[in-house]
C-alpha cells in the first residue's frame, strides 16, 4: 500500500540529489535506490472446528436418535430443523439442530460426527461447535447427570430444603423449596425447578443435581444473586470452585 508513495518520494529525492547532492546524506542514498518489494497478505483455507469435528461419546445404555426435520410453518423465514432425542438411565432430553448441521451416524466411526454445509460461513462455524457441546452435555446428563455445589460463606449463612414455602406458590405438585438465611430480615425461598434435585450435605453447602446442565446452572445463578461474593470480607455464595481476590480495606 505504501510502495507507490515511497517510489515517488525516492524519485523526488533522487532528482534533488542530482541537482543538489549535498542535500541528502551519503548514508541515506542506498535506502532510496534499493528496489521496493510489494508484499501481499497471506490467504489460507478456513480451518475446521476443533470441537465440532470431534465425535460424540455415547456410553452404553444411552440411545441417540435423530428425527427427520419437519417444517413448523409456511413462512419464508421458518427453516426446518431436525430433532435429536437422547434417552438414558436418568431421563430423556431432546434438542433441535439447525438445518445446516449434518449428523453422521456411521457405525464404523468412533461416534456420531457433526458437519456443516458451508464451513466458510461464520454463523455455521459458530453453531458447529455449539451444537456439538449441547449434544455432549445432554448425553452426559442422561447418563451421569450434572451437579453444582454452592458454598455459603458468612456468619450465620445457611441453607435448607423445605417441602413448603410461605412466600412463594408451588409451580407443580410436590415441588420443594430452597430456604436461604444469608443476612436478610425476611426469608429467601426459591422453588426448585422440575427435574432438579437439591440437598444439603452441610448447613453451609447446597448440592444441585439434574440431567440438564443449563437448568442446573441457571438455578445456581439465581441462588448466587442473593449474595454475590464481595471482595473485602470474602462473604457470599460461591458456585463450584469459584474464588475471589480480597482487596484492602478502605481507609479514610
Amino acid at each position: 500500500m505504501f510502495a507507490p508513495a515511497r517510489r515517488r518520494c525516492a524519485q523526488r529525492l533522487a532528482a534533488a540529489s542530482i541537482q543538489a547532492p549535498e542535500s541528502i546524506p551519503p548514508f541515506a542514498l542506498p535506502a532510496f535506490h534499493a528496489p521496493v518489494a510489494c508484499r501481499s497478505f497471506a490467504t489460507t483455507s478456513p480451518c475446521q472446528s476443533k470441537i465440532g469435528s470431534a465425535p460424540l461419546s455415547v456410553p452404553p445404555g444411552v440411545s441417540f436418535r435423530v428425527i427427520a426435520p419437519s417444517a413448523r410453518g409456511r413462512g419464508a423465514r421458518v427453516q426446518s430443523m431436525s430433532t435429536v432425542q437422547i434417552k438414558g438411565p436418568l431421563g430423556e432430553l431432546s434438542i433441535e439442530v439447525p438445518s445446516y448441521v449434518n449428523i453422521n451416524q456411521d457405525p464404523s466411526l468412533a461416534g456420531p460426527t457433526l458437519s456443516v454445509q458451508d464451513s466458510s460461513d461464520a454463523k455455521q462455524r459458530a453453531m458447529w461447535g455449539t451444537t456439538r457441546a449441547y449434544l455432549q452435555n445432554h448425553i452426559l446428563g442422561v447418563s451421569e447427570g450434572h451437579s453444582a455445589i454452592l458454598r455459603l460463606v458468612g456468619v450465620g449463612y445457611r441453607a435448607s430444603v423445605e417441602p413448603t414455602a410461605t412466600t412463594v406458590e408451588p409451580e407443580y405438585p410436590g415441588q420443594q423449596f430452597v430456604n436461604l438465611k444469608v443476612g436478610y430480615s425476611h426469608p429467601v425461598e426459591l422453588g426448585i425447578p422440575k427435574g432438579v434435585k437439591a440437598s444439603t450435605p452441610q448447613p453451609t453447602r447446597l448440592l444441585l443435581e439434574g440431567p440438564e446442565k443449563e437448568v442446573v446452572m441457571q438455578f445456581a445463578a439465581r441462588i448466587r444473586m442473593w449474595r454475590k461474593p464481595e471482595p473485602y470480607k470474602g462473604k457470599g455464595i460461591f458456585v463450584n470452585g469459584e474464588t475471589i481476590k480480597l482487596k484492602n480495606k478502605k481507609i479514610k
